[in-house]
Order: structure tokens, then sequence, then C-alpha cells
């Protein structure tokens, strides 16, 4: 069965069985991310290294909970949904409604709904709900601005899908048939005097346990993908959990034994607690299927030191490469890492290539026109 034929998608998740799941980082680390290895086994679905997986959460029973306790709503009331299907409020706001993400539209539609105009008033500042939302979840606002008058049907009218969340890849299908690896950094913080959490990430780590199954489908991505020609070398840049779809890459340049190089540059906090897959890496670079992978430690050092450093110590080698036409990678955090690493390119092409600023940054650009500069950001 081809992917074509699988029944499998978007709108018909597959029920996969989590396999395993492990947290890749040491003792003392400041984080934490799990290694999820996933089953495809009878789903007819296959993917590409440089893809991404939906995963399709459950909201974490506490924050059902506090929305409940704030809002004073029945969790055993019964609601209707639009297919017509039926299920209690607490049901409802398990799987299917967005507790966790604050957005205009859905406060103002509340705000509507609940007669509050002092709310709608401040709704039709955009800057007043980015502050405002900020750290916020669906308990916060229904405990600052009550609105005793709406029912659990009301909410259903109008609080947002819960969605899936889409996880770069980690493996390659080649190395590990039937099975699909995430990476995910798991999210936890304080704030307005509560735990919050990420839902997805959290769902995998605390919720979805070995044996049981969750809804996934495959997001194809054309642009992340590898060389056709598997003799040019990869120069791949994935910090934290930025790393996923690079042991993908890996994983399949091996298993189709391309002769091309490998570059790869991690950088985390620490080296003894956050070298994620050290010792995949450690036993690619014996085997010789990697060239040479360069690290980046922030906090190991007095001053912080990241992946973009490394790059530029290493100008001269990253211009060898790409100038006998080498694919450049770079995957993680799209706010900073990926802006100064962007930058790094350039300046690089400009020294090394002996451009001028104009002629380096078209150089880039037409890198990623050509499909040669691959950025999985987010």
């Amino acid at each position: 069965m081809s992917q074509s034929e699988s029944p499998y998608d978007k709108s018909n998740p597959f029920p996969a069985t989590l396999l395993k799941k492990y947290d890749l980082n040491g003792e003392g680390s400041a984080k934490e991310t799990f290694h999820a290895e996933i089953s495809l086994e009878g789903s007819g679905l296959s993917y590409e290294a440089g893809d991404a997986l939906a995963v399709v959460p459950l909201n974490a029973p506490d924050l059902v909970a506090a929305f409940l306790e704030s809002s004073g709503l029945d969790g055993s009331a019964t609601v209707s949904l639009g297919d017509e299907s039926s299920m209690t409020f607490k049901e409802a706001l398990e799987a299917k409604f967005d507790l966790r993400v604050v957005t205009k539209v859905v406060l103002t539609k509340y705000a509507k709904a609940a007669g509050l105009e002092e709310l709608l008033e401040k709704c039709a500042d955009r800057e007043w709900v980015a502050d405002y939302a900020w750290g916020r979840d669906w308990a916060d606002v229904v405990a600052d601005y009550p609105a005793p008058g709406l029912s659990p049907q009301d909410f259903v009218g109008f609080l947002r899908p819960l969605a899936a969340r889409l996880y770069s890849i980690a493996s390659s299908i080649l190395a590990h048939p039937n099975e699909v690896h995430l990476t995910v950094g798991t999210v936890r913080y304080e704030a307005h005097g509560r735990a919050k959490k990420g839902v997805c990430s959290t769902f995998i780590s605390d919720m979805w346990d070995e044996g049981a199954t969750a809804g996934v489908y495959f997001h194809h991505n054309k642009n992340f993908k590898l060389p056709e020609d598997g003799s040019l070398p990869i120069i791949m840049v994935g910090p934290g959990t930025g790393i996923a779809p690079f042991r993908a890459f890996v994983e399949e340049r091996v298993a189709n034994g391309a002769t091309g190089k490998n570059w790869l540059f991690f950088g985390d906090q620490h080296e003894a607690t956050d070298y994620l897959y050290k010792s995949e890496w450690d036993a690619y670079l014996e085997a010789g299927h990697l060239e040479r992978v360069d690290v980046a430690f922030s906090r190991d050092q007095a001053e912080k030191i990241y992946v973009q450093d490394r790059m530029r110590e290493n100008a001269a080698e990253i211009w060898k490469w790409i100038d006998a036409g080498g694919y450049f990678y770079v995957c993680g955090d799209a706010s900073r890492m990926a802006k100064d690493v962007h930058q790094a390119l350039i300046d690089i092409a400009a020294e090394h290539g002996d451009m001028s600023p104009e002629d380096a940054t078209a150089y880039i650009k037409q890198m990623q026109k050509e499909k040669r500069y691959g950025r999985d950001v987010y």
C-alpha cells in the first residue's frame, strides 16, 4: 500500500503505538528532551528524511480541572459537537478544544458571548491582547473575567479546536522500518501563579505511555531534503532539538551508501548533560560516516559560545564545502539562532567567496532557490 493509498491523513490520523521513550538529558540538566519511538505498523504510511510528524495531543488533566474550577461549569454536562456527536463537557475539554492558547479572535468571541463590555473594549487593542495572553490559558481568562451566564455548550461554540503539533522527524525509515522517531523538548514554566506546560510536549513526556496509542499523520517538507546526488557534501546546523532531522539525514545517507561528506554542528547548554545522541555521533565519526562534528556548549565556560560562533571559526572550510556544491541546512529556533546562522553564512560567502555583502546575500538566496540551503525553523 503506497502513501497515497493509505486511509490515514490529517482528517483521519493513524492511531500509532508508542514503542519506547526516554529522556536524552543527563541528571542535573535544566532541560527535558525526550526521544520517542512510534510504530507505523499497519498504517501504510511512509515518510522521507526532512519531513515532520503531526501528533494529536490531549489536554493535561490538571489544566482541564483548573478550567472547570475557575469557570464553575459542570464537567459531566453533555455537549453537542458540530459533527452531531455528543460527549461530556470534560471529555470535550480533554480531547477537542485548545485551553492553552488565548487568541484575540477567541477572546473577542468570549467577551461578546458573555456580555463583558470592558473586556470587549480591551480586545480591540492588539498589543493589550498580546501582552495579556502571554503565559495565560483559558483557566486564567475565566478566573480574571468571570462569565457565570455562559453554559458548557456556549464554550463549545467558540473555543478553538485542539490542533495537532508538528515535530521534525528524527529517523530514517530505511534504518527503522515501520517506525518514526521524534526528539521532543518538554516545555514547562511558571506564569501568573500557576505551573504551565506545552500541550503536546508534555502529552508526549507525561501522558503518552509506552504501548498506548495517539493519532499521528505526516507533513511533507519538500524544501528540506537531502541532495539527490549522494556524492555531494552536506553541512548540518542543529542546536538543541534542532538535531532531530540531522539524525534522520545521517541515518538515510548511511543506509543509501552516500559517499558525500557529512559535517554536523550541535550546541546546547552543557556537554555533560545536554549532548543529545552523543554516542551515536561518536560511532558515526569512528565509522567515517561523519567527517566532522563541531560543538558549542554555551554554559561550559565564562563566555557563551553558540553554533554560529563555531561556524565563523571554520569559515574557510565551510566555504570550501559550499563552493564544491555542498548543501547547507539549519534546524531549530527561528527567532534568534536561525537568523544568526543565516547572517554568518552570508558573511562567510562574502569573505571567502570574495563577494560584496549584496552579492553574498544574493548567492545565499540563490542557494535557497536551488534547495541547497534548507531551513526547518520554528
